[in-house]
């Protein structure tokens, strides 16, 4: 079956705004759900309960990042299939695909389910801080099963250039949980059991979603067949691993700036919880950049359109530049607010106005990252994307975080994370640029 990809024709700046800010929205309007999330249990008015979903978060992070990796890897095998015309064989890639992040994120379920007060402690949890965020893991965790089925029908959805209906599944997810969360926190007195419980009953309604328009509308799965996953698991893992140890690179680095704050106390704490939330929130354009622009280098890859390539990293870099400047504006402008609203006090006021007037600024290098990892991971060289990522949140950031909260305090977590990535995305943009003005050219 013929099908052309609708990333091999028109403009590529409208294919990058177009897939990134459909992806923006769904994935902003899920982490404004968490952060609502949070400001439901602040309101609870025990600092204890922020500060155990800032630890939870530190976990549940590096979860999420393997499945974003497998997502990543099924749009990248997806796409070349599309871009080459072979649409059989993406149908038979996108089953294959599916099967694997299912297996995978079992797997990673039973694994923090099981090491899950460890994992807590080791960051810096103790005490009544420690049991609350355990219990929360232990009651959302297990579904990321669910969560998988989600991913790899996004990864269908975005491999086929369908940033709509790939908006709508974050989005009805979202409202799901925006609708919910109040009334388990807070009408039913659940409290951190009721938000664990709203993240369980999102993730099915995403599942749901993913499946009715990747099957329903464009037809984007095979049969399941031994035969196919045995052919795909080779071409799967060469891109999933790499992707996995690129996303695992940013929640690692979370994990080392969370035990580094810790020291700190809960206070701290509280406010690295709302900053994680508030910086998805504010940068959902730039988080889903990556993913958004991958179909786009997959399609024009798999098609051999080498200055199309070149043209989608130009425009997604200019793209990035103003989004993030627009996002650092509104930040500073809203922080006493957001300070007030969620109560923070003492070393937390310090954190988040570092956040919100110096580190947002950064988001243009990490942006620079993002779009540097999805040239990678979709040309065939995401080892890259490894390397980049690992060499900030592996190797610099934990040095860095030490010496400049020996000098600032709590806030210089904030600013080690800043400056650390806007480095390396600096780099990152270097090295992808020169990689794609030689490739598909004689040497």
């Amino acid at each position: 079956m013929q099908r052309r990809g609708r990333f091999l024709d028109g403009s590529t700046m409208g294919h990058v705004v177009r897939m990134t800010l459909t992806g923006a929205v769904g994935i902003t309007f899920v982490f404004l759900v968490d952060l609502a999330n949070l400001l439901w249990i602040a309101r609870i008015g025990d600092q204890k309960l922020v500060a155990a979903i800032g630890y939870a978060f530190a976990i549940q992070f590096f979860a999420v990042s393997i499945g974003i990796g497998l997502m990543i890897a099924g749009t990248a095998l997806i796409s070349r299939r599309i871009g080459m015309g072979d649409f059989e064989r993406a149908r038979h890639e996108a089953t294959s695909a599916m099967v694997l992040t299912i297996a995978v994120q079992t797997f990673v379920a039973l694994l923090f389910v099981s090491l899950r007060k460890p994992m807590l402690a080791l960051v810096g949890a103790e005490g009544e801080t420690l049991a609350l965020a355990a219990r929360y893991i232990l009651i959302s965790m297990p579904s990321l099963i669910v969560m998988a089925i989600g991913l790899a029908g996004q990864a269908c959805l975005r491999a086929e250039g369908d940033g709509r209906r790939s908006m709508f599944v974050t989005l009805t997810s979202g409202a799901v949980a925006m609708v919910i969360d109040p009334f388990l926190i807070l009408g039913l007195g659940l409290g951190l059991d009721g938000a664990a419980m709203g993240v369980v009953l999102s993730r099915f309604v995403m599942a749901g979603m993913a499946m009715r328009f990747a099957i329903g509308v464009h037809n984007l799965y095979a049969r399941p067949a031994i035969w196919a996953i045995r052919r795909c698991v080779g071409p799967f893992a060469k891109v999933a691993v790499p992707a996995i140890l690129t996303q695992m690179a940013t929640p690692f680095g979370n994990y080392l700036l969370t035990g580094v704050i810790a020291g700190f106390g809960d206070n701290a704490v509280a406010a690295w919880a709302v900053v994680n939330r508030l910086m998805v929130v504010a940068f959902g354009g730039i988080f889903s950049l990556s993913g958004a622009v991958g179909g786009i280098f997959g399609q024009n890859y798999g098609a051999g359109l080498y200055d199309r390539l070149r043209m989608t990293f130009r425009d997604a870099l200019v793209f990035c530049a103003g989004y993030t400047l627009l996002a650092w504006a509104l930040l500073a402008a809203t922080a006493q607010l957001v300070v007030q609203g969620f109560g923070l006090v003492g070393e937390g006021v310090l954190v988040y106005e570092a956040f919100a007037y110096v580190g947002a600024g950064a988001f243009i290098f990490t942006g620079a990252l993002f779009v540097s990892n999805a040239t990678f991971n979709n040309t065939d060289k995401p080892a890259r994307s490894t390397m980049l990522n690992w060499l900030r949140d592996g190797v610099l950031i934990l040095p860095v975080a030490w010496w400049a909260a020996s000098v600032f305090e709590a806030p210089g977590v904030v600013y080690a994370q800043s400056g650390v990535g806007a480095a390396v995305g600096l780099l990152g943009a270097i090295w992808s640029w020169h990689y794609l003005r030689g490739i598909g050219r004689p040497v």
